[in-house]
């Protein structure tokens, strides 16, 4: 990737390597390109969570998109997938969303979707850093050439909530669902999508004051979500990350549904009705052993990427596959959506949910999960640390050495952050003692290293 886009766009500390001046740049340089693609003046739609900085870098976005001749669609707050959508919808030629999905306030960044709803090709991304990067001289509008910001586009927002709700295809009656917003952009959409359904649907963490977002909430904090489940005598928690993208679930029981068993239980549901393409699950390295062992004994295929969900549908659409995703809550079913959809995943995992007659716990014991511990490790903010530490070759005879420890049950995967200053450490093994002693012990000796 190159030196700003990383691989979910553009991340940062808002004042410090996320700027106002940067995104003025960005805006300009995407409309840029768009025009000279296209040939034409752009249309660009905006979308935004609810971090403080959100406002302030959605006018930079604005100013400079408009100061080289093209439009701008602002839609408010809302999910990060309804961007994408809209995009479509409307025919625009490009989606720009700002967010740090699930980072902590004080994080910010800027995503671009095309037209077609699917993040900006790698070649198109580094067309717009090259620009920003070699501060190219902008072709500046004047008069009537000057792009405007139209307003008005609340009835977009109402056509992707109808678009989710038209996704669920049997009645939900009887269910009683919690659903934490994170603070973020799922409190814009999920009150309205989930009380118009024909379910009982009460929601925590829904009042964004611009520094709220993700804190202890959604799905990066089970622990409030879990227990008010148990206590409440709900079915099912649902729980949103800041822009809505991923979703995770707690049972009744208060355990944690990850993505791995959302795709388990929903790629069964495809494959009775005829959808599962390839007979495949699209997942990453990441996933827990249990999803293999899942995929073994039902006679699924299981193919795993890179991480990150931009690999997991590279794959998806390479050979035409129905369902994938992320362990962490991304899951992409491609016959409604060209991204991980909190939201949708939801309701998807809902349908399957009440068509069996099953307790939540009971509906995803089909899939195990071996014990896992993940670390992350905090490193240098400075360039090529990461890399250097990657590289070192001690690390890696430390890890074969926790290998062999573990004797071919279990694995242990090393991968620097795709957006944050950390290494993240995971170790899969037969127990959760074993697993956390090898965690902790890679952790401290990478901790060592980046001093």
């Amino acid at each position: 990737m190159g030196k700003l886009f990383g691989t979910d766009g553009i991340r940062g500390v808002v004042g410090k390597n996320l700027t106002v001046d940067l995104a003025f740049r960005v805006g300009q340089s995407v409309a840029t390109v768009l025009q000279e693609e296209t040939g034409k003046r752009p249309t660009i739609l905006i979308g935004k969570d609810t971090r403080i900085s959100s406002d302030m870098l959605e006018c930079a976005l604005i100013a400079g998109i408009c100061s080289v001749g093209g439009n701008v669609l602002p839609l408010g707050v809302i999910p990060t997938p309804g961007v994408a959508y809209l995009t479509v919808l409307e025919k625009a030629d490009a989606g720009i969303v700002i967010s740090a999905s699930h980072n902590p306030y004080e994080h910010n960044g800027i995503k671009v979707f095309n037209c077609q709803g699917y993040k900006l090709p790698d070649e198109t991304e580094q067309r717009v850093e090259d620009l920003i990067l070699n501060n190219a001289e902008m072709n500046i509008k004047t008069g009537g050439e000057i792009g405007r910001c139209l307003r008005g586009m609340e009835m977009l927002k109402q056509a992707y909530i109808h678009h989710l709700r038209s996704t669920v295809s049997c009645e939900l009656g009887g269910l009683r669902v919690l659903v934490d917003c994170a603070n973020g952009a799922a409190s814009a959409t999920a009150p309205e999508l989930f009380t118009a359904l024909p379910l009982q649907a009460d929601f925590i963490n829904m009042d964004p004051d611009g520094i709220n977002i993700n804190e202890k909430c959604g799905s990066t904090h089970l622990d409030i979500l879990a227990k008010s489940v148990v206590a409440g005598e709900y079915d099912l928690g649902i729980a949103f990350d800041g822009d809505a993208d991923r979703c995770l679930l707690v049972d009744e029981l208060g355990n944690t549904i990850d993505g791995d068993k959302v795709m388990a239980v929903c790629g069964l549901m495809l494959r009775e009705q005829g959808l599962l393409t390839g007979n495949t699950i699209v997942a990453t390295v990441m996933s827990n052993l249990g999803l293999h062992e899942f995929c073994r004994n039902n006679g699924i295929e299981l193919v795993c990427t890179a991480v990150g969900d931009r690999h997991v549908l590279e794959k998806m659409v390479e050979c035409d596959y129905a369902i994938g995703g992320e362990q962490s809550g991304h899951t992409i079913f491609r016959a409604y959506a060209t991204t991980g959809d909190g939201q949708l995943t939801a309701l998807q995992f809902l349908q399957v949910f009440v068509q069996s007659g099953k307790k939540a716990s009971e509906l995803v014991s089909c899939c195990p999960q071996y014990p896992q511990e993940l670390i992350n490790v905090a490193v240098d903010h400075t360039p090529g640390v990461k890399e250097r530490i990657m590289a070192d070759e001690s690390v890696w005879a430390m890890v074969r050495e926790k290998e062999a420890l573990l004797n071919g049950e279990g694995r242990i995967l090393l991968r620097p952050s795709g957006t944050e200053a950390l290494i993240r450490v995971m170790v899969e093994a037969k127990t959760t003692e074993i697993a956390l002693q090898v965690a902790n012990d890679l952790a401290d000796y990478i901790k060592k290293l980046s001093k």
